[in-house]
């Protein structure tokens, strides 16, 4: 069974976000845009669990400033290469950024600068595996599911609360 929960962030750039959870893991990380779509799914049941609240939680302690690193379980459900990025990127530093090609390396596979970029783009679980704190190689903010004006949103945030 998969669940989900709505929150009001009470920024106008996040707006109403959608935490999903099978029993015991968030899934998902919903965006102002994708809401009304998963509101009217069928196989999402409209439930705060205790790891939905758990997650909602830390992630207001992030907005206020107050929460710097997440200690929720996560299912990230994706390939052996996806799993590696999105284990990498949950290192990268609050408040710090790395290029897709800091990633490749780092994950030993410096040619992959590309597929990094599409492992970002499944991330499931934005926020909570931050792939907002991947930028372009020349420093430009590029490639973020929510959109790049949620992306600097973030940064921004990050950068005030460092």
């Amino acid at each position: 069974m998969k669940f989900v929960y709505f929150y009001d962030t009470g920024t106008e750039e996040l707006g109403t976000l959608g935490i999903a959870s099978n029993e015991k893991e968030i899934t998902n990380l919903f965006f102002k845009y994708d809401v009304e779509n998963i509101k009217n799914d069928p196989s999402f049941q409209l439930k705060e669990t205790p790891v939905i609240k758990k997650a909602a939680t830390q992630l207001f302690e992030y907005l206020s400033g107050k929460r710097k690193d997440f200690d929720i379980p996560l299912l990230k459900n994706g390939t052996d290469f996806q799993v590696s990025v999105w284990n990498e990127l949950i290192k990268i530093p609050y408040g710090e950024t790395r290029s897709y090609k800091d990633i490749a390396i780092a994950i030993n596979n410096e040619k992959a600068v590309r597929a990094v970029g599409m492992a970002n783009n499944k991330n499931k679980i934005s926020i909570f595996i931050p792939c907002h704190r991947v930028i372009g190689s020349d420093k430009k903010l590029v490639g973020y599911g929510g959109g790049i004006d949620i992306k600097k949103f973030l940064l921004d945030l990050e950068e005030k609360n460092k």
